[in-house]
């Protein structure tokens, strides 16, 4: 730009609006000159102040045009125009500004004070700093997808927000040799976050904390030490499908996949399943799946619409003693339970037609195992084999006490409507 030509920012200035745009950003040492050939100075250029502090701040013009005396000018912060009885004439050429108790920027990049001509030309611009220095960072978590990369968050303090641009560096190290290492790609999974994608050795900790600096200062979090081995997780259980269990009005049967990512590596995995109503947020976990890959829901309402998800802990790997990290939930997988065939309230029972028994008592027995199972074994293998064993007992029970009934009694349970249940879980 040629010497003596004002800047976008001084013609905008020229028109008569008394607001500047609020977002104009700070240029650090860079004079804000104004139209002709005079210029101005602010002093001090660029402060950086505790919230809460006072500013002491002059504007001297140099040169003698018309126009640019101190009597004339005027300041203004982000665009608009201070009160006349924040500044004084110090002399003919001197403008100053006492500011006291500020405010914490309303931008990371400065506020933007300006020195002004009686015209409104800008003569000279400061950018004002005015924010806490950094906190401690804490509660830094890592975890790894294939052992071979790691990533970690961390809270940036009790406060957070210090009105100032902060930077925050993850810094790791093997622990007992090797040199600091800064990690490069931040903000992966959230604004305070960083990946680190590669070259991470496994059976040996490492050291892990975060710094943060700003223009006031500078704070560094505890130490967190780990073994990549001790942190894997892995992306939710695939294919989760959701399907009733015969006729069973109360039941759903949902299966999965394990996770690929760590298929070739030795660990183990426990599920947890969580489902819901259609209607509601509210959501009921089922914590004892332990490493099956199907489950039965039980206890359920009749012709009610749920939602179920599926998550996945690998733990052991390779030995490891540590519990493991869960991964986040699949997808959500809707399924209906049948609609109860039973009678309404105040409903007459229905008889039995010929040569089909009523299978009331049956029914009302499972539903009291059903209902055991609900509160004692949700989806474990031994409460399912016990069921297949208590339910095959129930039919022979009942078969052996058709045989000693009378002529003209009901039929054998052989003709009996049974409730189909799947050969495997």
């Amino acid at each position: 730009m040629p010497a003596g030509r004002p800047g976008p920012a001084a013609q905008s200035a020229r028109r008569p609006p008394p607001l500047l745009p609020l977002l104009l950003l700070c240029v650090l040492g860079a004079p804000r000159a104004g139209s002709g050939a005079h210029t101005a100075v602010i002093s001090p250029q660029d402060p950086t102040l505790l919230i809460g502090s006072s500013l002491q701040a002059t504007c001297s013009v140099h040169g003698d045009p018309p126009g640019a005396t101190a009597e004339g000018l005027y300041w203004t912060l982000n665009g608009r125009r201070l009160a006349p009885e924040l500044s004084r004439v110090l002399n003919a050429s001197t403008l100053a500004l006492a500011l006291a108790n500020l405010n914490g920027s309303r931008q990371q990049s400065g506020d933007n004070l300006v020195c002004h001509a009686r015209d409104g030309s800008i003569l000279a611009g400061s950018c004002l700093y005015v924010g806490l220095p950094p906190e401690k960072p804490f509660n830094i978590s890592c975890w790894s997808k294939n052992m071979k990369d790691l990533t970690c968050r961390w809270t940036p303090g009790a406060h957070g927000e210090t009105f100032l641009h902060t930077n925050y560096s993850l810094k790791y190290k093997l622990r007992w040799y090797g040199q600091d290492n800064t990690c490069e790609e931040y903000h992966t999974v959230g604004p305070h976050s960083c990946h680190i994608p590669k070259d991470l050795a496994l059976f040996t900790p490492y050291e892990i904390w975060v710094e943060a600096t700003n223009r006031l200062g500078s704070a560094r979090s505890d130490v967190l030490t780990l073994d990549i081995l001790d942190v894997v997780t892995t992306d939710p259980p695939p294919d989760v499908h959701v399907s009733r269990v015969g006729g069973l009005e109360d039941q759903l049967s949902v299966r999965w996949v394990s996770p690929p990512a760590l298929k070739d590596f030795l660990f183990q995995a426990k599920y947890q399943i969580r489902y819901r109503v259609e209607d509601s947020v509210d959501w009921k976990v089922v914590d004892d799946v332990s490493n099956q890959t199907s489950c039965r829901l039980a206890g359920l309402k009749p012709g009610t619409v749920y939602f179920v998800q599926v998550r996945c802990n690998p733990f052991g790997i390779y030995g490891s003693k540590k519990a493991g990290i869960w991964s986040e939930w699949s997808h959500p997988t809707a399924a209906s339970t049948p609609r109860s065939e039973r009678p309404g309230p105040g409903g007459g029972a229905c008889e039995p037609r010929g040569g089909e028994p009523s299978s009331g008592p049956v029914r009302r027995e499972l539903k009291q195992f059903l209902g055991w199972l609900k509160k004692h074994a949700y989806c474990s293998n031994l409460s399912f084999r016990l069921y297949d064993q208590w339910r095959a007992w129930m039919q022979k029970t009942h078969k052996t006490r058709n045989q000693h009934r009378t002529r003209g009694s009901c039929p054998r349970a052989d003709g009996a409507r049974r409730e189909v249940l799947p050969d495997k879980l």
